[in-house]
C-alpha cells in the first residue's frame, strides 16, 4: 500500500476559488495526497461554529465522476445535518487504479485531523459518505481507519454502492429494469482492479472481509431498480450478523442513476448522519431549513 501519511503534512494550496449561496459557503481548493494533489470541495453551514465533518466520495464506477456529481448530496447533507462536508476528488482508473482511490481517501482523513482547527472542525465527530463507487470508498475507509488505529468513524453513509468486485451477487438486470448493466460493472472494475487478486483485497472487495466487526455504524440506500441492490443489502446483513448497528432501505421505482439525488434518499442520509454527529443538544433542533426542503435535492 502507498504511504498516505508521509505526503499530507505539506500545507495546503493557497489559491481557493469562493462561491456561497444563502445557507451555505462554499470553498474549492487542494490537499496533497500520495500520488500528488486532491482537489476537494468544502460545504460549510453559515457561522464559524465548530462542527462534525463529514468525506463524501462521488460515484462514477471508479474511472469517471468529479466533485460536480457530488454536488447535490454534499449540499444537502451540510444544510440539513449541520455539518462540514469535504467532498474528494479522488484517483480514477486506469490511470491510477486500486489502491490510489482508497489511499486517496485516507489521506483525506488525516488531513482534516489535522487540519481541523483551521476549517473549524471536529475532527472527533467524523463521518463517511458515498454513492455507487464512493460508496465503495466511503466502507472500505471504516476498515482501513480500524485497521491503521486511526480515530474512529462515528457513521458510514452508503447510496447504490459497488461493493463487489466479484460480481457473483449482482441482481439480474432485465427482470429489476435496470439501468446499470452487467456489463458496466464488468468495465469499471477490469479498470480498477487490473490484477486479479485485489479482486478480494478487503479495501477494495468488502464483502469478502471477514472482519467486519467494529466497523461503523452504518446507512444503506439501495433503489429497487438496480442490480447492486443485492450486494449492498448482503453486506448490510453481514455487518448486523456481526452487530454493526445498521439501518437498510429500498426505495421504490428508482434506478441506480437518479437514487443519490432521490430527495426521500437524501432526507434519511442527512438525518441518520445529523443523529449520529450531533452534541445531544443539538439533537432538539429542527431536521430541515424549511417544510419545502425535502425537495430542493
Amino acid at each position: 500500500m502507498m504511504n498516505a501519511t508521509s505526503t499530507i503534512a505539506r500545507k495546503t494550496r493557497s489559491k481557493t476559488t469562493r462561491t456561497a449561496e444563502s445557507s451555505l459557503h462554499i470553498r474549492n481548493f487542494l490537499i496533497p495526497g500520495p500520488l500528488g494533489d486532491i482537489p476537494v470541495r468544502l460545504y460549510r453551514p453559515q457561522g464559524e461554529a465548530v462542527l462534525p465533518v463529514v468525506l463524501y466520495f462521488h460515484g462514477g464506477g471508479f474511472i469517471s465522476g468529479s466533485l460536480h456529481d457530488a454536488d447535490v448530496p454534499a449540499r444537502f447533507i451540510a444544510r440539513n445535518s449541520n455539518v462540514l462536508v469535504l467532498s474528494v476528488d479522488y484517483a480514477l482508473a486506469p490511470a491510477k487504479p486500486f489502491p490510489a482511490a482508497p489511499e486517496d481517501a485516507y489521506a483525506a482523513m488525516v488531513w482534516v485531523g489535522k487540519n481541523a482547527a483551521s476549517i473549524h472542525a471536529d475532527a472527533s465527530r467524523l463521518a463517511v459518505a458515498g454513492d455507487d463507487a464512493g460508496g465503495n470508498l466511503a466502507t472500505c475507509l471504516t476498515l482501513i481507519a480500524r485497521d491503521r488505529n486511526a480515530p474512529p468513524i462515528l457513521a458510514q453513509a452508503l447510496i447504490g454502492p459497488m461493493l463487489d468486485p466479484s460480481m457473483t451477487r449482482l441482481g439480474d438486470a432485465e427482470r429489476l429494469d435496470s439501468d446499470m448493466t452487467p456489463q458496466e460493472c464488468a468495465n469499471c472494475y477490469r479498470q480498477y482492479l487490473p490484477m486479479s487478486l485485489q479482486r478480494l483485497h478487503p479495501y477494495a472487495a468488502p464483502l469478502e472481509s471477514r472482519r467486519l466487526g467494529g466497523l461503523s455504524p452504518a446507512f444503506i440506500a439501495t433503489a429497487e431498480h438496480d442490480v447492486l441492490h443485492v450486494e449492498a443489502e448482503k453486506y448490510a446483513t453481514a455487518l448486523i450478523s456481526v452487530g454493526v448497528p445498521t439501518q437498510v432501505a429500498r426505495f421504490a421505482g428508482v434506478k441506480h442513476a437518479s437514487l443519490r439525488e432521490h430527495a426521500p434518499v437524501l432526507v434519511e442520509v442527512a438525518e441518520f448522519l445529523r443523529r449520529r454527529l450531533a452534541a445531544p443538544s443539538e439533537l432538539k433542533q429542527p431536521v430541515f431549513e424549511s417544510i419545502d426542503e425535502q425537495h430542493h435535492a
